[in-house]
């Protein structure tokens, strides 16, 4: 069995919780060990904060280019996770942030917390984060994925 559910929100503050409980909530449900729930929810976090942050609408973009996309997949062993906002992408150096700056960190992060990540370009010129983690299951996971 896999679960996938995706995500169109508003470029607000308040949207970067209700991601987070969507997958906290999905995760519990299918008896996903609460460390890698925790894991992925902050790398979660980070991604909204920045599309949030910095996903401003590029120039010449119509309606919905101040909104940003979360999907997350749950299939088999993995969790991949995709925040996709329509601003101007991302500097060259974006991991070169100093690991004691006050700003620039969530990469960094979402680096540590998860498996394996992509940051890139939307086909349409945004920015995209990917990440990947692979699952543990509890004891009693009621819908064990594998």
């Amino acid at each position: 069995m896999s679960i996938w559910w995706s995500l169109h929100l508003r470029r607000e503050a308040a949207s970067v919780p209700l991601a987070r409980r969507l997958l906290l909530g999905t995760m519990e449900t299918a008896g996903v060990d609460p460390d890698v729930s925790y894991d992925l929810s902050v790398a979660l976090t980070e991604a909204c904060a920045n599309a949030v942050e910095h996903g401003g609408a590029a120039p010449g973009r119509g309606p919905g280019s101040e909104a940003y996309r979360v999907t997350a997949y749950l299939d088999g062993e993995t969790c991949r996770i995709e925040v996709a906002d329509a601003g101007p992408g991302f500097r060259r150096d974006v991991r070169a942030a100093d690991a004691y700056a006050e700003h620039g960190r969530g990469l960094r992060l979402i680096e540590e917390l998860a498996d394996h990540v992509h940051v890139g370009r939307t086909g349409r010129g945004g920015a995209l984060v990917s990440f990947d983690k692979l699952l543990k299951w509890r004891a009693d996971a009621p819908l064990a994925l594998t």
